[in-house]
Protein backbone atom coordinates (compact mmCIF):
# COMPACT_ATOMS: atom_id res chain seq x y z
CA UNK A 1 0.00 0.00 0.00
CA UNK A 2 1.12 3.55 -0.68
CA UNK A 3 1.89 5.59 2.43
CA UNK A 4 -1.10 7.44 3.85
CA UNK A 5 -1.06 10.71 5.71
CA UNK A 6 -3.69 11.05 8.42
CA UNK A 7 -3.91 14.62 9.63
CA UNK A 8 -5.95 13.95 12.75
CA UNK A 9 -9.26 14.85 11.15
CA UNK A 10 -9.93 11.55 9.40
CA UNK A 11 -8.36 12.67 6.14
CA UNK A 12 -6.10 10.22 4.36
CA UNK A 13 -4.19 10.63 1.12
CA UNK A 14 -2.10 8.36 -1.08
CA UNK A 15 1.38 9.55 -2.01
CA UNK A 16 3.65 8.67 -4.90
CA UNK A 17 7.32 9.57 -5.28
CA UNK A 18 8.63 11.63 -8.17
CA UNK A 19 11.77 9.74 -9.23
CA UNK A 20 13.07 12.66 -11.27
CA UNK A 21 13.67 14.81 -8.17
CA UNK A 22 13.93 12.20 -5.39
CA UNK A 23 16.41 9.31 -5.40
CA UNK A 24 18.39 11.04 -8.16
CA UNK A 25 21.55 10.06 -6.30
CA UNK A 26 20.90 6.63 -7.85
CA UNK A 27 20.86 5.53 -11.49
CA UNK A 28 17.38 5.67 -13.01
CA UNK A 29 16.86 1.92 -13.06
CA UNK A 30 17.66 1.63 -9.33
CA UNK A 31 15.20 4.28 -8.22
CA UNK A 32 11.98 2.23 -8.32
CA UNK A 33 13.46 -0.33 -5.93
CA UNK A 34 14.69 2.45 -3.65
CA UNK A 35 11.20 3.96 -3.56
CA UNK A 36 9.74 0.55 -2.75
CA UNK A 37 12.28 0.07 0.04
CA UNK A 38 11.13 3.41 1.48
CA UNK A 39 7.56 2.12 1.56
CA UNK A 40 6.08 3.44 -1.67
CA UNK A 41 4.35 1.36 -4.32
CA UNK A 42 3.62 4.26 -6.71
CA UNK A 43 5.97 6.61 -8.54
CA UNK A 44 5.92 9.32 -11.20
CA UNK A 45 8.54 10.60 -13.64
CA UNK A 46 9.48 13.53 -15.78
CA UNK A 47 10.42 12.26 -19.24
CA UNK A 48 13.64 10.41 -18.32
CA UNK A 49 15.40 10.76 -21.68
CA UNK A 50 15.99 14.50 -21.90
CA UNK A 51 18.06 14.22 -25.08
CA UNK A 52 15.60 12.20 -27.13
CA UNK A 53 11.85 11.86 -27.44
CA UNK A 54 12.26 8.40 -28.96
CA UNK A 55 14.71 6.30 -26.92
CA UNK A 56 15.60 2.78 -28.04
CA UNK A 57 12.93 0.24 -27.19
CA UNK A 58 15.47 -1.63 -25.07
CA UNK A 59 15.75 1.37 -22.73
CA UNK A 60 11.98 1.65 -22.44
CA UNK A 61 11.76 -2.05 -21.71
CA UNK A 62 14.50 -1.81 -19.08
CA UNK A 63 12.64 0.91 -17.21
CA UNK A 64 9.38 -1.03 -17.43
CA UNK A 65 11.16 -4.06 -15.99
CA UNK A 66 12.69 -2.01 -13.16
CA UNK A 67 9.23 -0.75 -12.23
CA UNK A 68 7.78 -4.26 -12.38
CA UNK A 69 10.61 -5.86 -10.43
CA UNK A 70 10.24 -3.26 -7.68
CA UNK A 71 6.49 -3.72 -7.50
CA UNK A 72 5.98 -0.02 -8.18
CA UNK A 73 3.19 1.40 -10.30
CA UNK A 74 3.84 4.39 -12.57
CA UNK A 75 1.00 6.82 -11.89
CA UNK A 76 2.28 9.91 -13.71
CA UNK A 77 4.58 10.56 -16.67
CA UNK A 78 5.63 13.72 -18.48
CA UNK A 79 5.75 13.88 -22.23
CA UNK A 80 9.09 15.00 -23.68
CA UNK A 81 9.75 18.49 -22.27
CA UNK A 82 13.24 19.41 -23.49
CA UNK A 83 16.03 19.86 -20.96
CA UNK A 84 14.22 19.34 -17.67
CA UNK A 85 15.78 19.81 -15.23
CA UNK A 86 17.44 22.63 -17.08
CA UNK A 87 16.36 25.72 -18.98
CA UNK A 88 13.37 24.22 -20.78
CA UNK A 89 9.79 24.01 -19.54
CA UNK A 90 8.25 21.91 -22.26
CA UNK A 91 8.37 21.68 -26.03
CA UNK A 92 4.84 21.60 -27.41
CA UNK A 93 4.49 25.36 -28.00
CA UNK A 94 8.05 25.91 -29.26
CA UNK A 95 8.01 26.08 -33.09
CA UNK A 96 10.46 24.04 -35.11
CA UNK A 97 12.59 21.20 -33.87
CA UNK A 98 11.24 21.13 -30.30
CA UNK A 99 7.62 20.93 -31.40
CA UNK A 100 8.58 18.18 -33.82
CA UNK A 101 10.26 16.32 -30.97
CA UNK A 102 7.11 16.59 -28.87
CA UNK A 103 4.99 15.21 -31.72
CA UNK A 104 7.46 12.34 -32.21
CA UNK A 105 7.21 11.56 -28.49
CA UNK A 106 3.43 11.50 -28.19
CA UNK A 107 2.81 7.91 -29.22
CA UNK A 108 6.04 6.69 -27.58
CA UNK A 109 4.99 8.13 -24.23
CA UNK A 110 1.43 6.88 -24.63
CA UNK A 111 2.61 3.38 -25.45
CA UNK A 112 4.91 3.39 -22.41
CA UNK A 113 2.01 4.55 -20.27
CA UNK A 114 -0.08 1.69 -21.61
CA UNK A 115 2.68 -0.83 -20.90
CA UNK A 116 3.11 0.36 -17.32
CA UNK A 117 -0.53 1.05 -16.46
CA UNK A 118 0.08 4.79 -16.14
CA UNK A 119 -3.17 6.78 -16.35
CA UNK A 120 -1.89 10.38 -16.30
CA UNK A 121 0.31 12.08 -18.89
CA UNK A 122 1.60 15.60 -18.20
CA UNK A 123 2.26 17.99 -21.10
CA UNK A 124 4.37 20.98 -20.08
CA UNK A 125 3.44 23.97 -22.23
CA UNK A 126 6.89 25.37 -23.06
CA UNK A 127 8.53 28.77 -22.72
CA UNK A 128 7.75 31.87 -24.73
CA UNK A 129 10.31 32.38 -27.49
CA UNK A 130 11.66 35.84 -28.23
CA UNK A 131 10.61 37.10 -31.66
CA UNK A 132 7.67 34.69 -32.04
CA UNK A 133 4.10 35.90 -31.73
CA UNK A 134 2.61 34.37 -28.54
CA UNK A 135 -0.63 33.78 -30.45
CA UNK A 136 1.25 31.58 -32.91
CA UNK A 137 2.73 29.62 -30.02
CA UNK A 138 -0.71 29.20 -28.48
CA UNK A 139 -2.16 27.93 -31.76
CA UNK A 140 0.67 25.40 -32.07
CA UNK A 141 0.19 24.41 -28.44
CA UNK A 142 -3.51 23.72 -28.93
CA UNK A 143 -2.81 21.62 -32.01
CA UNK A 144 -0.22 19.54 -30.18
CA UNK A 145 -2.26 19.23 -27.02
CA UNK A 146 -5.23 17.89 -28.98
CA UNK A 147 -2.90 15.29 -30.49
CA UNK A 148 -1.70 14.40 -27.02
CA UNK A 149 -5.27 14.20 -25.71
CA UNK A 150 -6.16 11.69 -28.41
CA UNK A 151 -3.08 9.59 -27.64
CA UNK A 152 -3.87 9.67 -23.92
CA UNK A 153 -7.47 8.68 -24.64
CA UNK A 154 -6.26 5.74 -26.72
CA UNK A 155 -4.54 4.26 -23.67
CA UNK A 156 -7.20 5.22 -21.14
CA UNK A 157 -5.22 8.09 -19.62
CA UNK A 158 -5.90 11.71 -18.84
CA UNK A 159 -3.89 14.66 -20.16
CA UNK A 160 -2.55 17.02 -17.50
CA UNK A 161 -1.90 20.74 -17.92
CA UNK A 162 0.34 22.29 -15.26
CA UNK A 163 0.85 25.80 -13.95
CA UNK A 164 4.45 26.56 -12.92
CA UNK A 165 5.72 29.55 -10.96
CA UNK A 166 6.92 32.82 -12.43
CA UNK A 167 9.99 33.39 -10.22
CA UNK A 168 11.57 30.12 -11.34
CA UNK A 169 10.01 29.93 -14.82
CA UNK A 170 9.74 33.54 -16.02
CA UNK A 171 9.21 32.61 -19.69
CA UNK A 172 6.48 30.04 -19.01
CA UNK A 173 3.05 31.52 -19.78
CA UNK A 174 0.92 29.39 -17.46
CA UNK A 175 1.80 30.82 -14.05
CA UNK A 176 -1.57 30.74 -12.33
CA UNK A 177 -4.30 28.20 -11.77
CA UNK A 178 -6.81 30.09 -13.97
CA UNK A 179 -4.36 30.28 -16.89
CA UNK A 180 -3.77 26.52 -16.81
CA UNK A 181 -7.46 25.68 -16.43
CA UNK A 182 -8.24 27.95 -19.38
CA UNK A 183 -5.97 25.78 -21.51
CA UNK A 184 -7.65 22.65 -20.12
CA UNK A 185 -10.99 24.05 -21.28
CA UNK A 186 -9.67 24.91 -24.75
CA UNK A 187 -8.21 21.44 -25.22
CA UNK A 188 -11.39 19.71 -24.10
CA UNK A 189 -13.48 21.87 -26.41
CA UNK A 190 -11.18 21.29 -29.38
CA UNK A 191 -10.71 17.55 -28.86
CA UNK A 192 -14.24 16.74 -27.79
CA UNK A 193 -12.78 14.12 -25.44
CA UNK A 194 -13.01 15.82 -22.07
CA UNK A 195 -9.90 14.04 -20.80
CA UNK A 196 -7.72 17.10 -20.12
CA UNK A 197 -7.39 18.06 -16.46
CA UNK A 198 -5.50 20.46 -14.20
CA UNK A 199 -2.27 19.44 -12.48
CA UNK A 200 -2.48 21.31 -9.17
CA UNK A 201 1.00 21.83 -7.75
CA UNK A 202 0.73 23.50 -4.35
CA UNK A 203 4.37 24.60 -4.35
CA UNK A 204 4.20 26.37 -7.70
CA UNK A 205 0.90 28.06 -6.90
CA UNK A 206 2.19 29.22 -3.52
CA UNK A 207 5.27 30.69 -5.21
CA UNK A 208 2.88 32.67 -7.41
CA UNK A 209 1.19 34.07 -4.32
CA UNK A 210 -2.17 32.48 -5.05
CA UNK A 211 -4.79 31.86 -2.38
CA UNK A 212 -4.42 28.08 -2.13
CA UNK A 213 -7.68 27.56 -0.29
CA UNK A 214 -9.53 29.45 -3.01
CA UNK A 215 -7.75 27.49 -5.75
CA UNK A 216 -8.69 24.20 -4.12
CA UNK A 217 -12.32 25.20 -3.63
CA UNK A 218 -12.60 26.44 -7.19
CA UNK A 219 -10.68 23.78 -9.09
CA UNK A 220 -10.65 20.54 -7.07
CA UNK A 221 -13.24 19.00 -9.38
CA UNK A 222 -11.09 19.93 -12.41
CA UNK A 223 -7.92 18.47 -10.90
CA UNK A 224 -6.44 15.27 -12.29
CA UNK A 225 -3.25 15.14 -10.21
CA UNK A 226 -1.67 16.97 -7.27
CA UNK A 227 1.99 17.61 -6.46
CA UNK A 228 3.50 19.04 -3.30
CA UNK A 229 6.66 20.56 -1.86
CA UNK A 230 7.07 23.02 0.97
CA UNK A 231 7.76 26.72 0.46
CA UNK A 232 10.25 28.29 0.71
CA UNK A 233 12.94 25.96 -0.55
CA UNK A 234 10.94 23.26 -2.35
CA UNK A 235 11.83 20.85 0.41
CA UNK A 236 9.92 18.13 2.22
CA UNK A 237 6.73 18.99 4.12
CA UNK A 238 7.66 20.65 7.39
CA UNK A 239 10.80 22.35 6.07
CA UNK A 240 8.86 25.48 5.10
CA UNK A 241 5.69 27.28 6.09
CA UNK A 242 2.96 25.73 3.92
CA UNK A 243 0.19 24.00 5.92
CA UNK A 244 0.26 21.03 3.59
CA UNK A 245 -1.70 18.71 5.86
CA UNK A 246 -4.55 21.21 6.03
CA UNK A 247 -4.42 21.87 2.30
CA UNK A 248 -4.53 18.17 1.46
CA UNK A 249 -7.42 17.74 3.87
CA UNK A 250 -9.25 20.55 2.11
CA UNK A 251 -8.62 18.87 -1.24
CA UNK A 252 -10.01 15.61 0.04
CA UNK A 253 -13.06 17.34 1.48
CA UNK A 254 -13.57 19.03 -1.90
CA UNK A 255 -13.71 15.61 -3.55
CA UNK A 256 -10.15 14.94 -4.73
CA UNK A 257 -9.24 11.29 -4.18
CA UNK A 258 -6.32 10.93 -6.59
CA UNK A 259 -2.58 10.67 -6.10
CA UNK A 260 -0.38 13.30 -4.50
CA UNK A 261 3.08 13.37 -6.03
CA UNK A 262 6.03 14.12 -3.76
CA UNK A 263 7.99 16.46 -6.00
CA UNK A 264 10.38 17.97 -3.49
CA UNK A 265 14.13 18.20 -2.99
CA UNK A 266 15.49 15.95 -0.24
CA UNK A 267 18.04 18.53 0.84
CA UNK A 268 21.50 17.51 2.01
CA UNK A 269 20.44 14.02 3.08
CA UNK A 270 19.76 10.83 1.15
CA UNK A 271 16.27 10.73 -0.34
CA UNK A 272 15.33 7.71 1.77
CA UNK A 273 15.74 9.86 4.90
CA UNK A 274 13.40 12.62 3.68
CA UNK A 275 10.10 10.92 4.55
CA UNK A 276 10.14 11.33 8.33
CA UNK A 277 7.33 13.90 8.01
CA UNK A 278 4.95 11.09 7.07
CA UNK A 279 5.01 9.69 10.57
CA UNK A 280 4.48 13.11 12.12
CA UNK A 281 1.97 14.38 9.54
CA UNK A 282 2.45 17.40 7.29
Amino acid sequence: MAPLLTNGRGTEQRFDVNLSILFTELPLLERPAAAAAAGFDAVELWWPWTDTPTPPQAELDALEKALDDAGTRLVGLNFYAGQLPGPDRGALSVPGEESDRFVANIEVAADFAAATGCKALNALYGNRVEGIDPRAQDELALENLVRAAHAADRVGAILLIEALNKPESPLYPLVSAPSAVEVVDRVNAASGLGNAAFLLDLYHLSMNGEDLNEVIDRYAERTGHVQIADNPGRGAPGTGSLPLGDLLGRLRKAGYTGWVGLEYKPGDRPSAESFDWLAAGA
